[in-house]
């Protein structure tokens, strides 16, 4: 078969599949629900979302309702890590894939087992196309009602209905909960392909795929595994879009469907390498590690050591790796971007808002990885030059791989699997100490607070929190939920500290980066002081209060008042932090984004993507750019709209935020040139009236925080005068200290530290004379069992400086032994080199080890001919010359 398949202009494209599904559900009453962030928002326990049903979860097991009862998805989908990991098949087998789409439909209590049933055959059989002799279905053993079902809704025969035993065929949310069996959905190839139907000897081969699962939610699994009927019996499916659109382009090999064939196309041009033979798993594993990649910076992941962020680098790098096996000579990623963005972004719009920042985190990866990545190469090629087919390579050498040169162990695993070698990798383990909680284990969660089953139960009983803090700082409300130590009570005394609810609130809860509101309750009787304000199962504003006087009752009516001056300096903080990011895109480039930010009422921090340190020229346009905005002292604009028309209306969106239907866009001053707004971003937060309000900007401090991100905290108004002030009343001391005008006092600091410098290199130069010079017989060598030796003791030379002093001597023997300790502020620094005739016979990290623990140290270190050790009591500095000379 061809590489390049020459698609029928009758076969559907992949968007065009994808989009007759979601059409064939929305007429079949389906709310039609977008994906969800491959970040899940809702599911601690989860690294990626890797199902169709994730986002549906809470809904599912009861703790959730929502406005609609039948829902389809296509679904974003990473497995690449824990449970759910097929990153080492990618690109080798037909079917593997690191990001895929899950087609869905869901029913919640509304249908069950004939609809989903009769769903899916008309859409396969009849808006697809597909023919019904190529279809049979698996049921779960004895599940005899869908299996009379396919027979009756299907027409299938008996012998295209296979029961199957075991978990392929019976699926469960955990030990406990929702559970039940599936049918799954096959396509048959034909019998030019080899394989056997689901339930033969031969299942595992190609002709045969699985292309749906409908799961029967209908029963409720005890901790003693008894299960019963549940009331409300659910439908969850699963369709990967990639299988699907194989079968119905006419191939078995999803990586010769119309996406990967254009994303492997572009591959094979940018690297001039046809995709054949070896070279063909290297461009599909660059096709496929694309996809997630791309996608998860989209969703505002970004590469690191640890949890998701080392999931993504470990995939970026395989990808990189295959590029470089290709003969790529310089980073090819982010030059495919486009190329897939053009593909999928129709669909996914986060990949088009992104792009910008997907291309420049593909970049800085790839120039960061192939720094080390030719050394790297070098050493596993020297590590597995004797190993033959079936052996075992040193679990040590894949760790100094990993430590050293940034390759993970699968990238390793990986690397050799060609040559029919594995690691040893509880060799690695070992190696990894520490360290080797990295990747899944080091996984810390979302970063929301927990959210138990039991604020779902309140919210369905009382209802969403009306938030009125945006036109209001006080507000009489009544109590509706009450939990001390989480549970729910109906009384809480003075002196306890409770999670309260009620009907409407001024308090904002913490969110996008601004910390929740606090202030004072006026009860019935008496007084209680909140402490702090978030939110609780989507809907619910939570106040964690403390009862300082009286007691407080469900029911009773109090008065809330947010601490006025820190909603005041919180916001305008928030309102800079939305100024800086648009003045970070103009100074910068349009491919900065937002990677999070702490808003409080002291200051505001602010992480973005960015590749290198900020110049203070930048700095200061940045801060011109800002304060320019705040001096226009315009009224700030906020409108309500839905996400997908607020991001048409230019808005910035930030990655991997959740947005409800109905969004707040918040518009903040004018264009410094040309026509329309500086600053439009989605926001729900709080912020000033007008950009006046926010007073001053400052930025206090720059830097990285993590590769390709950069961190800027600043301070707005009082807090920025302040700091200003400090500054300049440090300034205005100095110039006093000089006897100079304040703006001369840098080039005066300046002079004082070029001065230092030369008079600390006189000094070393000094001390370098004396010692060399020495006097007398005294500065020559003395000769030691036939070996020229120079060993000296020099007061007030540090370690920094006895290294050249040695390459000196060492110069001046020609062949020898040089060792000098240094004697500086009580300590004892020694130094030994060997010239490269003796290093045969003398090895000057043993000779410095000898000195340093003759003086009371723990050891040196050092090469054969050329060691450094310390020890920390100078009286024994002649100790130390002695063992030396003991020695030779």
């Amino acid at each position: 078969m061809p590489i390049y398949l020459e698609l029928k202009q009758t076969m559907p494209s992949l968007n065009q599949i994808r989009q007759t599904f979601l059409d064939y559900f929305a007429k079949q009453g389906h709310e039609v629900v977008s994906s969800s962030s491959l970040v899940p928002h809702n599911d601690p326990t989860l690294m990626f979302t890797n199902a169709g049903m994730v986002q549906f979860k809470n809904v599912f097991t009861g703790a959730e309702t929502r406005p609609y009862n039948r829902a389809t998805t296509s679904q974003k989908c990473v497995r690449a890590g824990g449970k759910h990991n097929d990153l080492d098949n990618v690109g080798y087998t037909a079917r593997h894939h690191t990001f895929f789409e899950m087609l869905g439909n869901f029913s919640f209590g509304n249908y069950f087992k004939a609809e989903a049933i009769e769903f899916a055959w008309n859409l396969m059989t009849k808006d697809y196309g597909l023919d019904k002799n190529r279809l049979m279905a698996t049921v779960y053993i004895d599940d005899d009602e869908a299996f009379d079902l396919w027979k009756k809704i299907a027409g299938l025969p008996e012998s295209k209905i296979a029961r199957i035993a075991g978990s392929d065929n019976f699926w469960s949310m955990g030990d406990t909960g929702p559970c039940g069996p599936c049918t799954e959905i096959f396509y048959d190839h034909g019998d030019h392909i080899w394989g056997g139907p689901p339930g033969t000897p031969e299942e595992d081969g190609d002709r045969f795929v699985e292309i749906w699962n409908l799961v029967f939610m209908q029963f409720d699994q005890s901790a003693d595994g008894t299960r019963v009927s549940l009331p409300k019996p659910s439908i969850d499916t699963g369709m990967g879009l990639e299988r699907v659109a194989a079968v119905l382009q006419g191939v078995h090999n999803n990586y010769d469907i119309d996406l990967f064939q254009t994303l492997i196309k572009a591959s094979v041009e940018a690297t001039g390498v046809k995709a054949e033979g070896d070279n063909l798993p290297s461009h599909r594993v660059i096709a496929d590690h694309l996809r997630s990649s791309s996608f998860l910076i989209a969703d505002g992941v970004t590469p690191s050591n640890e949890g998701r962020g080392y999931v993504l680098r470990r995939i970026m790098r395989r990808a990189m790796r295959h590029a470089y096996l290709l003969g790529a000579q310089e980073p090819l990623l982010h030059k495919l971007a486009p190329t897939l963005v053009a593909e999928m972004g129709g669909h996914y719009g986060e990949l088009k808002r992104a792009e910008a920042s997907i291309i420049d985190t593909l970049r800085q990866e790839e120039e960061r990885f192939r720094r080390t990545l030719g050394r790297g190469m070098t050493l596993l090629d020297e590590a597995t030059r004797d190993l033959k087919d079936g052996d075992v390579m040193n679990g040590e050498t894949a760790f100094k791989l990993y430590d050293t040169y940034g390759f993970p162990l699968d990238l390793t695993q990986d690397a050799i699997r060609g040559k029919g070698l594995t690691v040893d990798t509880a060799g690695f383990d070992t190696a990894m100490e520490a360290q080797k909680t990295r990747g899944r284990e080091n996984w810390t969660g979302s970063g929301e607070k927990a959210q138990s089953a039991e604020w779902f139960t309140i919210k369905d009983a009382i209802g969403a929190s009306d938030f009125v803090g945006y036109d209001h700082l006080n507000a009489q409300a009544h109590v509706q939920a009450l939990l001390l130590n989480g549970e729910q009570v109906g009384e809480a005394m003075a002196g306890d500290t409770v999670e309260a609810v009620f009907e409407k609130t001024p308090f904002y809860p913490e969110g996008g980066g601004q910390a929740g509101d606090t202030g004072a309750v006026e009860l019935l009787h008496g007084q209680g002081v909140i402490k702090d304000t978030y939110r609780q199962a989507g809907e619910l504003i939570v106040h964690l209060l403390e009862i300082t006087e009286g007691t407080l009752k469900l029911g009773d009516k109090v008065e809330l008042r947010v601490d006025a001056e820190k909603r005041h300096t919180t916001r305008s903080n928030h309102s800079a932090a939305h100024l800086l990011h648009a003045a970070l895109k103009h100074v910068l480039g349009a491919h900065v984004a937002q990677k999070g930010q702490l808003v409080d009422a002291d200051r505001m921090r602010f992480d973005f993507s960015h590749g290198a340190p900020l110049s203070d020229a930048e700095i200061e346009r940045i801060e011109d750019e800002v304060n320019a905005v705040i001096l226009q002292n315009q009224a700030a604009a906020t409108k309500l709209m839905s996400p997908e028309k607020a991001i048409e209306a230019g808005a910035v969106a930030l990655f991997g935020e959740k947005y409800g239907e109905e969004v707040r866009v918040l518009a903040l001053g004018h264009a410094l040139e040309g026509e329309g707004d500086y600053s439009v971003e989605l926001c729900g937060g709080t912020h000033v009236s007008r950009t006046g309000d926010i007073a001053l900007f400052k930025i206090i401090s720059e830097g990285g925080v993590a590769a390709g991100i950069r961190r800027i905290e600043a301070y707005t108004g009082e807090s920025a005068r302040q700091f200003l002030l400090d500054q300049a009343g440090v300034a205005t001391a100095l110039a006093d200290q000089f006897k100079v005008p304040v703006h001369q006092v840098g080039a005066r600091v300046e002079a004082l530290i070029a001065e230092r410098k030369r008079l600390e290199k006189e000094l070393s130069e000094a001390k370098r004379a004396l010692a060399v010079g020495g006097g007398g017989a005294a500065s020559g060598p003395e000769e030691i069992n036939g070996t020229k030796v120079i060993a000296r003791v020099l007061d007030g030379v540090g370690g920094k400086d006895l290294r050249p002093l040695a390459e000196d001597f060492k110069k001046s023997i020609g062949s020898g032994i040089v060792a000098l300790v240094g004697k500086l502020d009580g300590k004892a620094a020694v130094t030994v080199a060997v010239t490269p005739d003796l290093t045969g016979k003398y090895n000057a990290t043993e000779l410095a080890k000898a000195a340093v623990i003759a003086m009371g140290g723990q050891g040196a270190g050092g090469k054969a001919d050329f060691a450094q050790g310390g020890a920390p009591d100078e009286s024994q500095a002649d100790a130390g010359i002695a063992a030396v000379k003991a020695l030779i």
